[in-house]
């Protein structure tokens, strides 16, 4: 049998939380870098993939596409190694097992959530430097970025709750994959669900958002963007974290509740057995 039954799981989940928890602090930045940029990566090669498929195969496909190789990211993340924040949130399985302490769980979360952070921006940095964005990737790029500064508050918190049930369920799912074939399977499905869906991810916009706010500053590419430019008027350095904080706490709230939370209540006696 090549996977782990859902107990099973939970087991990996809270052994997994356990030794991040004992990650020493360099190689917990260094792994947040890593993860931080690998999500840009997929979502690089996203805008690259869908920056004009809706006009040839329809919005939805498009969006189903989009989904798919998004799903780069997290298979980089798991497959060759990164300590991600949205899939850490699951943490608090571990905590109410009695196995890691809310101190050390808050200590892993926070150095990786801004590790993630240097990792998006460094990425947007490069591929802006690069010459590999052509004009109409920009203009995806600047339209992705724009509308994510433009969403309403709340519906950025629900969006956050909604993206992250959908990630820490292709995390929790991959725990039980043992082989590789079966972990990029439990990755693709949920995150491509979540991308085509519209939902919000920090680490992802991380990166969408600097990259626009670096397009957004060339004078060269304004010349060709045919946004409108009230569209463009929050996407600003204000802008970029009045979208991060909101979808910071729905992502929290998606996986640590309705992931962690629920799964332990699930399997209660198995994991505090002993």
């Amino acid at each position: 049998m090549n996977y782990r039954a859902p107990a099973e799981i939970a087991s990996a989940a809270v052994n997994a939380a356990v030794n991040k928890s004992r990650l020493q602090l360099a190689p917990m930045i260094v792994l947040g870098f890593l993860a931080g940029s690998y999500i840009a990566m997929g979502g690089y090669f996203m805008t690259v993939v869908t920056q004009d498929a809706a006009s040839f195969v329809g919005l939805g496909i498009s969006k189903l596409l989009g989904g798919v190789v998004f799903t780069l990211g997290l298979l980089l993340v798991i497959a060759a190694g990164g300590e991600l924040f949205t899939g850490n949130c699951i943490m608090p399985i571990a905590m109410l097992s009695g196995r890691v302490t809310p101190s050390a769980a808050a200590r892993n979360l926070i150095v990786v959530y801004f590790s993630n952070l240097a990792g998006g921006l460094f990425f947007a940095w490069i591929i802006y430097h690069s010459g590999t964005i052509t004009p109409t990737c920009a203009q995806a790029a600047l339209s992705i970025a724009a509308a994510k500064v433009n969403i309403p508050l709340g519906e950025m918190v629900i969006r956050g709750i909604l993206c992250n049930w959908f990630v820490a369920l292709a995390v929790w799912i991959a725990f039980g994959a043992l082989d590789m074939s079966g972990k990029y399977i439990a990755c693709m499905v949920p995150i491509s669900a979540f991308v085509a869906m519209g939902f919000e991810h920090c680490v992802a916009n991380m990166y969408f958002i600097s990259l626009g706010l670096l397009l957004k500053g060339d004078p060269a590419v304004m010349a060709r963007c045919a946004l409108p430019a009230e569209r463009l008027l929050n996407l600003t350095q204000s802008g970029f974290w009045r979208n991060l904080i909101p979808v910071t706490l729905g992502n929290m709230i998606g996986a640590a509740v309705l992931v962690g939370v629920l799964y332990y209540i699930v399997f209660r006696k198995e994991l505090t057995a002993g």
